[in-house]
């Protein structure tokens, strides 16, 4: 009875402890290339951050919008005063003047003070403002450069999560590969155990294998970290809990033949860059356009009253017209310093075009150099698979030194991972392909 109640205590610590199948599942996740680049363009806070500059560049578009809209204003100011013309003026605008009382000698040297509620409404409609026009062109153009920089960002983490995802696949490829040679390693130490017992092996020999299963282990132990290292990196692009672990659903794939691809000048950041030049040029016509008369119309209504009972009203239109002719020579520095900034934003952008012309050519050459590796390591391999085996069997029967089993284990293993470095390489290599010759 003791032993029954013992048993069922433990299995409702078990489950109270450890997570339903639900819950560990939702801890791993299973993904594809293609949707990791799905979920880090929907989760990663560098694009968030990007779009939000566009929504900024959106709201300076909003702004510009005073160049041509009205501007209204309405105001309350209370004063009480007995400076003289304030007084006078203050009775005409409430229409409390007296003219038998206000305009005497005494009256207008010494007024009593007076309270003035004044409420004015006050329009200001622009109707020629040259470089205000200018500068709402600039907003909308400036948006169009925050877009394509968005979209540049977008491709730059598609580059960084392609990197990290095949990381972790080449990763996780070796670690089998040393699984499988470390399992192997273990079959050949346990017959140098039974034959060193017998006397049929020395020592050393016996003590080269345990060296030789050592080191496979601290192989798997490395690569093990640099797995961790891959999958911190996949949690930050793609924005998720540190707890979720990310298993790969991908391949290596190789293309029968190598695309033909060339470096592209309508490229999403070559696009920004030639539209930030294109805003500086605008900025010096700005600049110049700022020495040019400025029109305005304004219209105006006041309302003056000192106790809510009798009050006075009046209005005002006009036009106002501001020229400033002379300004320091402040003008002229914009526009020197606008030329020059136009300057080198054409010179950026054509060091830019010829550097992604190269970075193309760059791509395919290691795409190319790539697949000839891996058609090479393939077939090392399949001699060394071949030569190990053969070995391994003379090993067993004792026709083969120790040493000579090592030195194939050695090479065989070497080859698994040649080739998943080579098909590594040219998976890294087709992603910067894609990424330096965007369209």
């Amino acid at each position: 009875m003791k032993v029954s109640k013992a048993l069922a205590a433990f299995l409702v610590a078990a489950s109270l402890s450890t997570p339903s199948g639900a819950e560990a599942a939702a801890k791993t996740l299973k993904l594809s290339l293609k949707e990791a680049i799905t979920m880090a363009r929907e989760k990663n806070s560098t694009i968030k951050a990007a779009r939000s500059r566009v929504d900024q560049a959106e709201g300076r578009i909003v702004q510009s919008r005073k160049s041509y809209l009205p501007s209204v204003t309405l105001s309350e100011t209370y004063f009480r005063t007995n400076d003289a013309g304030a007084v006078l003026v203050g009775k005409l605008q409430q229409n409390i003047a007296n003219p038998a009382v206000d305009f005497g000698v005494e009256a207008l040297n010494n007024p009593d003070p007076i309270s003035d509620f004044n409420t004015s409404l006050q329009l200001m409609q622009p109707i020629y403002n040259r470089d205000g026009a200018i500068g709402r062109g600039m907003a909308r153009k400036a948006k169009v450069a925050e877009q394509y920089m968005t979209a540049r960002t977008e491709e730059t983490i598609d580059l960084y999560v392609s990197k990290a995802y095949y990381g972790m696949m080449l990763a996780l490829r070796n670690i089998t590969a040393i699984d499988q040679s470390i399992a192997t390693m273990q079959r050949h130490s346990t017959e140098a155990g039974r034959a060193y017992n017998s006397g049929m092996l020395p020592k050393s020999d016996k003590l080269s294998t345990d060296v030789r299963l050592a080191e496979l282990r601290e192989q798997k132990m490395m690569l093990q970290d640099g797995v961790k290292e891959a999958k911190d990196a996949l949690r930050v692009l793609l924005n998720l809990e540190a707890d979720v672990n990310i298993e790969p659903t991908g391949t290596f794939s190789v293309d029968a033949a190598l695309p033909s691809v060339a470096a592209s000048s309508t490229r999403s950041d070559l696009m920004a860059m030639e539209t930030y030049r294109q805003l500086a040029e605008e900025q010096g016509e700005m600049a110049s356009a700022a020495g040019l008369p400025r029109l305005n119309a304004f219209a105006r209504a006041d309302h003056h009253t000192a106790d809510f009972d009798k009050d006075g009203s009046s209005w005002m239109v006009g036009l106002n017209m501001q020229w400033q002719i002379f300004d320091g020579m402040a003008i002229s520095g914009k526009v020197q310093e606008a030329k020059a900034r136009e300057r080198e934003a054409r010179y950026s952008y054509e060091a830019a075009k010829s550097n992604s012309a190269a970075e193309v050519a760059k791509a395919l050459r290691s795409m190319k150099t790539a697949k000839e590796r891996i058609a090479v390591a393939g077939q090392s391999l399949e001699e060394a698979k071949v030569s190990l085996d053969y070995i391994g069997e003379q090993y067993r029967t004792g026709k083969a030194m120790t040493f000579e089993l090592l030195m194939r284990e050695g090479a065989y293993t070497y080859a698994k991972m040649r080739l998943n470095q080579a098909k590594y390489d040219y998976a890294v290599a087709k992603s910067e392909l894609a990424y330096y010759g965007a369209k």
